[in-house]
């Protein structure tokens, strides 16, 4: 599962990445004070870690050491305004990953972001393959005896968890944790709609392949 965590305090900014992340298929928890980040950082594992470094309550530089006790392998993305060449060192220095000035292209940073998740040494990890189904995780797009296969954003994401630990039980818990994220309203029957959807656009596809429901537990994909 891609998870990020977006550090920003500006309303508008953090809502059109978030939004664009979100079309992009990836699950996004928005802190808009350095406070609020150490909390979330506490509750939740990210992939990556968006970080703007004016927050109201301080240097966004000063979580730096957080992210790294919390989240161990996540890249940390510098998003700021200050593009100075001695800002981009400092922050650079500090120990992210990355910097990227504002105002910026949401093409680069997908690109940036799809670079800084990339596992060191550069050799993709290959696709799970299920039946007839392939799911890829370095680029997260699945397929049917290679015809892509379109799926809405949570069921996406709900494949995701699945095909990560195919033919073993993913927890309700952990599914949800994939699925939504931390300020998400989560209606009771909300995740089994989402793998009937996703149940369904399977079995329509013939992958081959079926969602099997543990009483009590959770789901598990394997093939038939």
């Amino acid at each position: 599962m891609t998870r990020i965590l977006l550090i920003e305090d500006e309303p508008e900014m953090a809502r059109l990445v978030a939004s664009n992340l979100a079309r992009a298929g990836l699950l996004v928890d928005v802190a808009g004070s350095i406070d609020l980040a150490r909390e979330v950082l506490r509750t939740a594992r990210f992939s990556l870690v968006l970080l703007d470094r004016g927050l109201p309550d301080g240097e966004g530089l000063s979580l730096l050491p957080d992210v790294r006790a919390t989240q161990p392998g996540a890249p940390v993305i510098l998003l700021t305004a200050q593009d100075r060449l001695d800002d981009k060192v400092r922050g650079l220095d500090a120990g992210a990953d990355d910097y990227l000035t504002k105002p910026f292209f949401t093409d680069e940073l997908m690109a940036r972001i799809r670079a800084a998740l990339r596992r060191p040494g550069g050799e993709a990890a290959a696709p799970v393959v299920c039946g007839r189904l392939s799911f890829d995780l370095q680029t997260r797009e699945a397929s049917i005896d290679e015809t892509p296969l379109t799926l809405g954003r949570r069921e996406l994401l709900v494949l995701e968890a699945l095909a990560r630990r195919v033919g073993r039980v993913v927890q309700r818990d952990a599914l949800l944790d994939a699925v939504y994220g931390l300020d998400d309203e989560v209606q009771p029957k909300a995740l089994d709609a989402h793998v009937s959807r996703l149940r369904r656009r399977l079995n329509e596809g013939g992958a081959g392949v079926m969602i099997h429901p543990v009483r009590n537990v959770g789901y598990m994909l394997k093939a038939l």
